[in-house]
């Protein structure tokens, strides 16, 4: 998350006592959380990304790129990873106000047996198990999740669902929860959001409405399904397509060829500009290819 050098001591982190910035040993941007130390570590064609290590009490001045373990993601520039590591530090000095106690709870979740509970408030409880985890409200608390989101049982996987505890009861969570949680509802749930907030969502608001309006649009166009650097010919990339990027058996399947530089698969699939990429019957590159149907 190339601008700006970071600046290890500014006003706008004065209110944050657990954040520090500063250069590493070897040059890199570093960061300091409470026990949480970040890097912005460059990587291939121009990109950077997010390494961390935790309880490194040496100082940020004296790292290097191998004290950094843990990935965390891409990262625009120095001006995003500020914004990140600021967004962390606001996120831990939330938590901390919130006082939510660990416990241990002997019950069984739709994932398994607790292995570890988080109370956020009476009726609102965080469990851990081997795989996976989630929120357990009370009947008590579950009317208060809106009809579209509501779970009958009281449990919110930790995946999306838990997104729906955030909304009904978000003084309970981190202000970079809630963020987290609108976004979720966005993406997940687009209908039960707009009527939760009384508006449509624009295009680029939602990742679900986005994907849908796509399909609708190019429901009647090749989208590609599969696809690899042709052995054949090249500087181009060998695809397979169907009639709305449908994956079954019993559709027709087509090939075609598509120069590799423009071949960018997008958010949802690359369309096949019929008049640009003609349809391909020759040797191919994909293993075991068999068209189900001869292409005209």
């Amino acid at each position: 998350m190339n601008t700006p050098a970071v600046q290890p001591k500014v006003a706008s982190t004065r209110d944050l006592p657990g954040l520090e910035f500063s250069r590493s040993a070897d040059g890199l941007p570093v960061a300091r959380v409470g026990d949480l130390v970040v890097a912005m570590v460059s990587g291939r064609d121009g990109q950077h990304f997010l390494a961390s290590a935790w309880r490194v009490s040496r100082p940020l001045s004296e790292l290097k790129r191998d004290d950094f373990y843990s990935h965390h993601g891409a990262v625009a520039d120095q001006t995003e990873f500020r914004a990140r590591m600021i967004e962390q530090a606001e996120h831990v000095r939330d938590l901390r106000a919130l006082a939510r106690q660990t416990v241990r709870m002997n019950c069984s979740t739709p994932w398994g047996p607790s292995q570890g509970a988080t109370v956020y408030a009476e009726g609102i409880v965080s469990h851990t198990t081997a795989g996976h985890g989630g929120i357990k409200l009370s009947d008590e608390r579950n009317v208060k999740i809106h009809p579209m989101l509501h779970c009958a049982g009281g449990w919110y996987e930790e995946d999306a669902a838990w997104a729906a505890v955030a909304l009904a009861y978000p003084n309970l969570f981190t202000g970079y929860e809630r963020k987290c949680a609108d976004r979720t509802v966005r993406d997940s749930w687009p209908e039960a959001w707009e009527a939760i907030f009384g508006r449509p969502l624009a295009p680029g608001e939602s990742h679900e409405k986005d994907r849908r309006a796509f399909e609708r649009e190019q429901a009647s166009d090749w989208i590609v399904i599969s696809a690899l650097r042709s052995d054949q010919h090249v500087g181009m990339t060998e695809v397979i397509a169907t009639i709305g990027g449908v994956r079954a058996t019993d559709v027709e399947e087509r090939r075609h060829l598509v120069p590799s530089d423009e071949y960018e698969v997008g958010q949802f699939g690359f369309v096949i500009d019929t008049a640009r990429h003609p349809t391909y019957d020759g040797p191919s590159s994909f293993v075991g290819w068999q068209a189900r149907v001869t292409s005209p």
